[in-house]
């Protein structure tokens, strides 16, 4: 059974839309009829393998607060803001303080900034059920993973900075909410979907017996930004196969 959304006529922003989760975020709401934006690190649309031309693309590095500013002004309407461009630094290690300092804007200010930016477009918008927010957080938003502390503690953030921004924007008919991947099939966890030892220790914990796909946290995106979603906010949805209620 496929489930369908309707779109037509919104728009659309996807950060880190460029690969990833995030073009398959961008390609679901193209297809639904949305007119979508996506940001990506290189200076052009062609610059990646893959045809991004269904998008308009804007570069933006989520660490360069001016580029940030910029984006957010270059847009004449939004109706959803999807919040999923980051990574880790674990390579170059993120328990150095400023490695974890970066980490967070990266991951999280970042976030908050754009959202912030958006917020007169977003308060603006006739979408039913309302504008929607939608961060990206993570299973370190719950759990400790050693190598990258600064990465975990932005995931953790997000999880807090989504209840919040849904208690507080909520009287200018803006939802929020997040969801968190297990992990799926991706450049990011490349490592792990390409080592049968790591990737037989996931599936362990994951009832469903497989990892994620792009299409699978894709599907519960557009699920928490359309009008069926109207009377659910402030919420951090787990897309994990079951991985976090394993004990």
């Amino acid at each position: 059974m496929r489930v369908t959304f309707d779109f037509s006529g919104a728009s659309a922003l996807v950060t880190g839309g460029s690969n990833g989760i995030g073009l398959a975020v961008a390609q679901s709401f193209a297809e639904a009829g949305a007119e979508v934006t996506i940001t990506g690190t290189r200076a052009a649309a062609d610059d990646y393998d893959h045809d991004l031309s269904k998008f308009r693309y804007r570069q933006c590095l989520m660490t360069d607060r001016a580029g940030i500013e910029r984006l957010a002004a270059g847009l004449d309407r939004l109706d959803v803001l999807v919040n999923n461009a980051g990574g880790n630094l674990r390579a170059r290690d993120e328990w150095n303080p400023d490695t974890f300092e970066e980490a967070l804007a990266l991951n999280l200010s970042s976030a908050f900034r754009l959202a912030s930016g958006c917020h007169p477009l977003l308060a603006a918008s006739s979408a039913d059920g309302g504008a929607s927010i939608v961060n990206l957080a993570s299973m370190a938003s719950f759990f400790a993973v050693d190598s990258v502390p600064g990465y975990g503690a932005a995931k953790a953030g997000v999880v807090q900075m989504t209840k919040t921004m849904a208690s507080y924007w909520a009287g200018d008919g803006i939802r929020a909410n997040a969801v968190a991947p297990g992990v799926t099939a991706t450049n990011m966890t490349a490592g792990i979907v390409e080592s049968p030892e790591r990737t037989a220790r996931q599936l362990d914990r994951m009832p469903v017996g497989r990892l994620g796909r792009p299409e699978d946290i894709a599907s519960v995106v557009l699920f928490l930004a359309s009008s069926g979603a109207s009377f659910l906010t402030g919420q951090t949805v787990a897309v994990d196969g079951g991985f976090s209620i394993k004990g």
